[in-house]
């Protein structure tokens, strides 16, 4: 098993994405983080998942999910084929900040991206890992809510939207 990135350019339309994950559904495979977003391209818009699966089940989830109507392409990348980030938000109460605090915000490169009179709430981007990671650290400082966006993602090889929508 493998962590893989699969990269969905498609128009947009509504229900797309129910059909997309629907193929997931019926192999039980799981979705680890699901992005979708628009591109440059004006009615297109991209999606992107990971999944953690052997590669044959990534090349079939594939070419099922380029049979669906209105996917103009679908392709995968292992993960040293891609640039990844993924987003994280922490709600910690504004009484646990000191001096300890302070210093594991600036150990892990996070900051403070609002403060309110109960809570500030931290920003990390990073890759899972490093966003776990300080999850795990700061539910000893009495978290109050936590998110993390899927991951965001391009690839590495020079490819554009542009040589799948001609």
């Amino acid at each position: 098993m493998k962590r893989y990135t699969i990269f969905v350019i498609t128009e947009n339309f509504i229900g797309i994405l129910n059909r997309i994950t629907i193929i997931f559904t019926r192999r039980g495979i799981n979705i680890d983080a699901l992005t979708a977003s628009e591109s440059r391209v004006d009615g297109i818009h991209r999606i992107t998942i990971e999944v953690t699966t052997s590669e044959d089940m990534v090349i079939q989830l594939v070419n099922q999910i380029e049979k669906v109507i209105d996917v103009i392409k679908a392709f995968y990348h292992e993960d040293e084929g891609v640039v990844y980030q993924e987003i994280a938000l922490y709600k910690i109460p504004v009484t646990r900040l000191d001096g300890g605090l302070e210093k594991v915000i600036r150990q892990h490169n996070a900051k403070i991206i609002a403060a309110e009179p109960q809570f500030v709430v931290l920003e990390l981007t990073g890759h899972k890992e490093q966003t776990q990671e300080l999850l795990e650290i700061l539910k000893g400082y009495g978290l109050l809510e936590f998110a993390r966006s899927g991951r965001v993602a391009v690839a590495k090889r020079m490819v554009t939207i542009d040589d799948f929508i001609k």
